[in-house]
C-alpha cells in the first residue's frame, strides 16, 4: 500500500499505532497534532486549541475519544462546557478557506505571521550609535 494523502494534509501509510505525535504540515510547515480518526486515517489538529463545542460548527468539532482516536463531535446543541479540537487546514495560512468563524481568522492570520518569523530568524540589528536628537 502506497502513501496517500489524509484529510488533514500528513502523507502517510496506515497508522501503525493509535498513540498521536507532532507532524509538520506540508502547506505551512507548522507543527500539528497528528492523530488516527475512527476510520484508522490520519487527521491533524491544531495544537494547544480547544474552543468550546458550541461556537465550532458540528462537521467541524473533533473530540479525542479515551482510546486516542478522534471522531468529529456532531451532537447539537453541544454540552455548554464540552471542548472540541479543530483540523489544522482550517487554521493553516497556507490554505486559501472561507472565513468560517472570526476568531479562527485571526488564529490563521498569527500562524501566517509565525511562518513568516521562522523564515527570518535573525531580528533587525540596532544601528551601531545612536544619533544626537537633543
Amino acid at each position: 500500500m502506497g502513501c496517500r494523502p489524509s484529510r488533514g494534509g500528513a502523507l502517510e501509510e496506515r497508522p501503525r499505532r493509535l498513540t498521536g505525535s507532532q507532524s509538520r504540515c506540508l502547506y505551512c510547515g507548522l507543527p500539528a497534532d497528528r492523530l488516527a480518526t475512527l476510520d484508522y486515517d490520519w487527521v491533524l489538529l491544531e495544537p494547544d486549541m480547544e474552543p468550546l463545542a458550541h461556537i465550532v460548527p458540528a462537521e467541524h468539532r473533533w473530540i479525542v475519544l479515551s482510546d486516542g482516536l478522534v471522531t468529529v463531535y456532531g451532537v447539537c446543541p453541544p454540552d455548554p462546557f464540552q471542548r472540541c479540537r479543530i483540523e489544522h487546514r482550517l487554521a493553516c495560512s497556507a490554505q486559501p478557506l472561507p472565513d468560517l468563524w472570526p476568531w479562527l481568522t485571526s488564529l490563521r492570520v498569527e500562524n501566517g505571521r509565525q511562518v513568516e518569523r521562522q523564515k527570518d530568524p535573525e531580528s533587525p540589528q540596532p544601528p551601531e550609535t545612536w544619533r544626537d536628537t537633543g
